[in-house]
């Protein structure tokens, strides 16, 4: 009876040891995670992933980016939380902030507006990463009168968080016109910015743009201009091809 008793004890400790073994290890003896691949050679390579089996590998001695899904799957697609990817992610003819005016006599010379906006939401605390590229036409008012008086504008744009606290991706042009037939094309503002979202929840990113004439002093400029007083500008957005992306890291 004791026999047996000791060979139960054995075997039951034979079985506990083996069950706590983290997991399965290939070219690995002693396995560290649920699955653990080794390799000699620094690589391991899956079929799935090259340039013949998967048209998001572009195949050549380039690298590519290995991503996870909600569901843990593994893929080579990029899933962006939206990526205009090409086409015109901003309609002006929508956009009820897509003008900004600043009128002449403006006492601090600077007018902003916002200029559309974009709502996420998150499940846990994230980086997001924000990349965008907006069109700009400079006038000197709505109407689309041709600036002619050799004085720069700058027209700035930038995003912030639910529209409180920290401005975020700053990117600015200077434009003057000389003559009645200036060019008055689109101008492009880029730029791309990390952003801190501390918790779950939802966030709304506004962008906006800001027209300034620089013009603050008294008789800033010289000659007649009225002291302390601003030129009149007008900034038209999105009328070009427009691109953003939003990513969470």
């Amino acid at each position: 009876m004791k026999k047996k008793y000791i060979q139960i004890f054995f075997l039951s400790f034979s079985v506990l040891a083996f069950s706590q073994v983290p997991g399965v290890g290939i070219n690995e003896t002693v396995p560290e995670q649920a699955l653990h691949l080794g390799s000699s050679t620094g690589t391991i390579r899956v079929e799935g992933f090259n340039n013949t089996n998967n048209v998001n590998n572009g195949g050549g001695t380039k690298t590519y980016p290995l991503y996870a899904d909600d569901k843990g799957n593994l893929t080579l697609e990029f899933k962006p939380l939206y990526n205009s990817n090409g086409s015109d992610a901003l309609d002006h003819a929508i956009l009820p902030g897509s003008t900004v005016t600043l009128l002449a006599g403006d006492n601090d010379g600077i007018a902003t507006g916002e200029l559309f906006n974009f709502t996420i939401a998150v499940n846990r605390p994230a980086i997001l990463e924000v990349k965008y590229n907006v069109s700009i036409e400079v006038f000197l008012n709505p109407a689309e009168t041709v600036i002619i008086d050799r004085y720069a504008r700058r027209v700035n744009t930038y995003f912030r968080v639910n529209g409180i606290g920290r401005q975020y991706g700053h990117s600015s042009k200077c434009y003057t016109g000389g003559t009645a037939d200036s060019e008055t094309g689109s101008l492009f503002n880029c730029c791309t910015a990390y952003i801190n979202l501390p918790a779950a929840g939802s966030y709304t990113i506004r962008f906006y743009g800001e027209v300034s004439s620089g013009l603050t002093g008294t008789n800033a400029g010289g000659g007649t201009e009225v002291p302390n007083t601003g030129r009149a500008t007008c900034a038209k957005f999105a009328r070009g091809n427009d691109s953003l992306l939003f990513r969470l890291h």
